[in-house]
């Protein structure tokens, strides 16, 4: 199984009150996003976080020992801690962007949203994140273009999904445009 997620932002307190998440401290938001996880990922799977895993943590490796799957890391703003060789032995791979087959849909991943992506004019889909749940400028300029889907955790109900599970939660209208 192919699972997609962005902007945990595990050890960030802060992105509570900037995303209007609703965990009431930073022990509970990161039980819980991890916990959401190890619920749907296997070890088996392939987990593609598209930026913003970890940020201001002390331990980054702590967090990314909790985590099932196999792990491609598309970099966001805040994955400084990659940078740490302790840190990309959890990898499979890390990249500024990446494109992928999923079940014959042609994926372009990229952590920063884009107005076109490799494959726009061939029923490309893209994957982004970056812009979390805030309704500024470039939330709304996407929500008008087709197969294009904001896999941020505050959006997607701080969960990895699938395409299938991503296109449903936005639309199937979509994928027609």
């Amino acid at each position: 199984m192919i699972y997609y997620i962005a902007d945990l932002h595990l050890g960030h307190e802060r992105v509570i009150q900037f995303s209007d998440r609703p965990f009431s401290s930073l022990e509970e938001m990161d039980k819980i996003l991890i916990a959401n996880w190890r619920a749907v990922v296997r070890p088996e799977d392939e987990v593609y976080i598209l930026g913003d895993l970890i940020y201001k943590a002390e331990s980054p490796e702590a967090y990314l020992k909790q985590l099932t799957g196999r792990l491609h890391l598309i970099k966001g703003n805040h994955d400084t801690y990659i940078k740490k060789p302790e840190c990309q032995k959890y990898f499979e791979s890390i990249d500024d962007a990446k494109q992928i087959a999923d079940d014959g849909r042609r994926v372009f991943m990229s952590h920063y949203p884009h107005a076109e992506w490799p494959g726009y004019y061939r029923n490309a889909i893209h994957l982004f994140g970056h812009i979390h749940n805030r309704e500024n400028d470039a939330y709304h300029i996407m929500q008008t273009l087709p197969r294009n889907y904001n896999v941020g955790a505050d959006v997607i109900g701080y969960t990895p999904r699938t395409l299938n599970e991503i296109i449903s939660i936005f639309g199937e209208r979509r994928l027609s445009e």
